[in-house]
């Protein structure tokens, strides 16, 4: 995948995400390879570089061997260049990781909490922070920013707060800013289903594509939209409540007010409320392999359910979006997922249904269970090196960053 820079002076801070982006993707890559990806002039890339590598964003790794001429110079992102802290709260704590500019975890801290309101959470998330990067002995002014992600809807006004997919008292600016005043840094805001689409395109099978789909699978359903390289939020930030879609008028009641809600049905929340209806184990990673194993015709019937009515779904968002590809993932126990997948496959015609088609039309998410965490970590860095960054709807005074106007790589830790 290529994306085009413009030889314009007046665009350079564009063009520097343009060859981030296209290092990010395609290192180690010499200053040949960067302008013929790019369109750039052999002289704007050699000034872009050098800038970035002057302010510690990229890296010379040696001279490639080649067996005649003069052997480029390989450039890689430098993975010392800035660090981002991926946040992602749950009913039941905290999931939190480290990640270097270059994408690699250093690492990674759970705490559990049964209360996760502002009140409770924001203290652990401070010190969660401070402990990662004091155990790391990285300074807080290397930090591009914090990522928080929440189960949507962001907006709760709308949804009865006994809803067990949403957590009450996030619905506002008010508790991100607090995390920011006390952590020096600024915080991102954003849904889990959106942070995981993000997160596969930074880290997973997504890395590739430029229009996909990810449906997100917790104990909620969701889907986050990467629409032509960047996140589609919506109005309020909330689109991809896929969950929400209607597909069987009249059914169980939601929630959100409607009945026949896709997420009531294919959710974990909903595969615990047919197991335990008809007598069956909570719905643990063990007790679904062996569930699967013995086929239970509970779980079973529920998959097979399940699948009917996400195939309806995913049918409407081919061909509404006309996707590259939808992915599937989130935090289903990882056998579920594969039985679910496997149900899944034959899916419906759409315009997506081309025969001229490269590749498989679903795939499985591969970012594993960090995925929203990692994809919260990935927000400041899309926010400030993306060419195609889109802006979250919360976020806390930005820093100053290389890549902007002034070029000079002060980072301000302001709330």
């Amino acid at each position: 995948m290529s994306i085009a820079g413009t030889n314009n002076e007046q665009t350079r801070p564009y063009n520097r995400r343009v060859v981030m982006e296209t290092v990010r993707l395609h290192q180690p890559v010499s200053r040949a390879e960067i302008a013929r990806l790019t369109g750039l002039t052999p002289q704007a890339v050699s000034k872009i570089t050098a800038d970035l590598e002057a302010a510690g964003l990229l890296l010379q790794r040696g001279r490639r061997r080649t067996r005649r001429g003069q052997p480029p110079v390989d450039i890689t992102i430098n993975p010392e260049g800035g660090f981002t802290i991926g946040l992602q709260l749950v009913h039941g704590g905290l999931r939190a990781v480290l990640v270097d500019l270059a994408g690699s975890v250093r690492s990674r801290r759970e705490a559990a909490f049964a209360d996760p309101s502002p009140g409770t959470a924001i203290p652990v998330m401070a010190d969660t922070v401070t402990g990662l990067l004091r155990k790391q002995g990285i300074a807080p002014a290397t930090v591009l920013g914090v990522g928080l992600v929440l189960p949507g809807p962001l907006d709760m006004g709308l949804h009865d707060h006994r809803d067990p997919t949403t957590i009450p008292g996030w619905d506002s600016a008010g508790p991100a800013a607090t995390l920011a005043e006390r952590l020096g840094l600024p915080v991102l805001v954003d849904n889990d289903a959106t942070a995981a689409a993000v997160g596969e395109r930074f880290y997973g099978a997504a890395r590739l594509l430029r229009s996909f789909v990810y449906v997100f699978l917790g104990a909620g359903l969701g889907a986050g939209l990467i629409l032509d390289g960047r996140p589609f939020k919506g109005h309020c930030g909330n689109a991809g409540e896929l969950g929400h879609l209607i597909v069987e008028p009249g059914g169980l009641p939601c929630y959100c007010g409607n009945r026949g809600c896709l997420e009531r049905y294919v959710s974990m929340h909903a595969l615990e409320e047919r197991l335990a209806a008809a007598g069956r184990p909570a719905a643990t990673e063990e007790a679904v392999r062996r569930l699967l194993a013995d086929g239970d015709d509970v779980l079973a019937a529920w998959l097979a359910e399940a699948a009917d009515k996400l195939r309806i779904a995913l049918n409407g968002l081919e061909n509404l979006l006309d996707p590259e590809a939808v992915l599937i993932g989130g935090h289903l126990p990882p056998a579920l997922m594969d039985a679910l997948f496997e149900h899944l496959t034959a899916l419906l015609p759409s315009v997506s249904a081309r025969a001229e088609r490269s590749g498989p039309r679903l795939l499985r998410a591969t970012a594993g269970i960090d995925v929203s965490a990692l994809g919260a970590a990935a927000l400041p860095v899309f926010n400030v090196l993306s060419p195609t960054a889109h802006q979250p709807p919360r976020v806390t005074d930005p820093s100053v960053h290389p890549l902007e106007p002034d070029g000079t790589g002060a980072r301000q830790a302001t709330a």
